[in-house]
């Protein structure tokens, strides 16, 4: 190419920018609502037009081209940000969803040992009975007969040990409601 002809075909499309820019900005911003991004969408098919020499070889009508162009990159472009806002979402989701079943994982570990501690601090009688009755799953009746106590005491040690347990437990009462109610929601 000669010199002469590189000129003219930078006066050429310098005159076609000037043109079409502003209309072209404003189409793409009616679409966007992004007025930075709209010029970047306008500015980047210009860029595309003169370093790939395609506006030369347009066969179209040149303004129904740029029109066209703009339309489709702007599209383009909310696709993309639906796409990232998606995955974005999903992605603190996720790490909400872990952060809570770590968070969840590591108050339940807190509260198996403190429940441990508030267990050795009932006495050894109250310790035994409460532990027939809740782990073990014995009635009362039972109890009475495997230890050969009466039904009264087996009460009376039961209401002891409840009583201690919800006094060393109460700054848990919050995290255990919640977790029966976790589980009987699902």
């Amino acid at each position: 190419m000669t010199a002469d002809l590189i000129n003219e075909n930078e006066a050429v499309f310098e005159q076609l920018f000037k043109k079409h820019f502003r209309e072209l900005h404003a189409y793409s911003y009616s679409l966007l609502k992004d007025w930075d991004i709209a010029e970047e969408i306008v500015q980047a098919l210009f860029l595309k037009l003169w370093e790939k020499n395609e506006w030369a070889h347009i066969q179209t009508s040149i303004k129904s081209y740029l029109y066209k162009s703009v339309y489709h990159d702007s599209l383009n472009h909310i696709r993309r940000q639906k796409v990232q806002l998606r995955y974005q979402t999903l992605t603190a989701h996720s790490m909400k969803n872990h952060t809570d079943d770590a968070a969840g994982k590591l108050k339940l570990s807190e509260l198996e040992q403190h429940l441990n501690k508030a267990l050795n601090k009932l006495p050894e009688k109250c310790r035994a009975i409460f532990h027939l009755s809740r782990f073990e799953e014995l009635k009362y009746q039972e109890i009475a007969t495997q230890l050969d106590i009466s039904i009264k005491t087996v009460e009376t040690h039961m209401g002891k040990a409840l009583r201690i347990l919800r006094k060393e437990m109460k700054e848990f009462l919050p995290f255990i409601a919640l977790m029966l109610f976790n589980m009987f929601r699902s």
